[in-house]
């Protein structure tokens, strides 16, 4: 297994930390998670009023950087217990750590920089919008540290997928909504189940996948303790739910973009076909992976634009 650079061993001896590495540790390919939720609460923010530019490109700034720490984070914390080793089904750019003779002090110093950039365009949020988005901060950067650090991380519980879920899919399109429009709204934690699912099942991907390497490493995530069988018809229940809340979403509160629908589900299908395909297992991971953003990036993509619509005017 992976082990943490030796603490005696002469800095010279280690690689520096490059912009290449900054950026594979923040990890674009996850950005999805982040991009997607803000986009889905400028959308609904377009419904009921006139949507700043400047300021959603700010959101979605501070949510990149939120995701961004949260992956270099969890690096850093799997590389330290290790966790992480150059003999897992990772792309060399995807284990940055354990393939690189990097100082693990540098890692985690990037990720406090990702974290302390976003608190630094939150301050200009809550400037812009009072005390609410401060509040919904707080948590989220709550979760980002408590995911990964401390003796027993909620990455080694069943809860990883519930908590990124719920924070990145639920916590941003709330903050983001209340940004643009100065209202806390209700309905938005129904408007939000699909990305709350749609994250879940990025963070379930990667659990499945990991599920013999996070036993022997101790971890007690869902997949572990469920097994592959049961875990991935969990899966493909999730995603066939996933889908369901789009079009019910769509139908009770944004018909005017029910025509968007049909696109949605003909683009969706050859991905979602491929994904249920995938036996979730180590070797598969890399290709499951992509695959799981993909469908992300399609459904939350077409889930937005049907809300977008909803704002237009029908011309017959």
């Amino acid at each position: 297994m992976g082990q943490p650079a030796n603490p005696s061993e002469s800095p010279r001896a280690l690689t520096p930390l490059t912009a290449r590495m900054a950026l594979n540790l923040a990890a674009p390919h996850t950005w999805p998670a982040a991009v997607l939720p803000c986009l889905v609460a400028v959308a609904a923010a377009a419904n009921v009023a006139a949507v700043s530019l400047s300021t959603s490109l700010v959101l979605l700034a501070i949510c990149v950087l939120m995701q961004a720490s949260v992956n270099t984070l969890n690096d850093y914390y799997d590389y330290v217990k290790g966790s992480d080793s150059a003999d897992d089904n990772l792309e060399p750019d995807d284990n940055v750590l354990a393939c690189n003779a990097v100082n693990p002090a540098h890692v985690k110093l990037l990720a406090a920089g990702f974290l302390a950039a976003a608190f630094v365009l939150g301050a200009y949020i809550v400037w812009l919008s009072g005390w609410v988005p401060l509040v919904i901060g707080v948590v989220g950067a709550f979760f980002v540290v408590a995911y990964s650090a401390g003796k027993t991380p909620l990455s080694y519980l069943p809860v990883g997928e519930f908590v990124s879920g719920i924070v990145m899919g639920g916590l941003i399109p709330l903050a983001c909504y209340y940004v643009l429009t100065g209202r806390l709204e209700p309905l938005m934690a129904l408007w939000a189940l699909p990305t709350v699912v749609g994250v879940g099942l990025i963070m379930m991907t990667n659990n499945t996948c990991d599920i013999e390497k996070d036993t022997e490493a101790g971890r007690r995530t869902l997949p572990v303790r469920l097994g592959r069988a049961k875990t991935r018809a969990v899966y493909h229940g999730a995603v066939l739910a996933w889908i369901a809340c789009i079009l019910l979403d769509v139908a009770a509160f944004f018909s005017g973009g029910v025509l968007v629908l049909p696109f949605m589900l003909l683009a969706a299908y050859p991905q979602v076909k491929v994904l249920f395909a995938n036996p979730l297992a180590p070797q598969s991971r890399i290709a499951a992976m992509g695959q799981i953003a993909a469908v992300n990036i399609t459904l939350g993509a077409f889930y937005a634009a049907a809300i977008f619509a909803s704002t237009l005017p029908l011309c017959w």
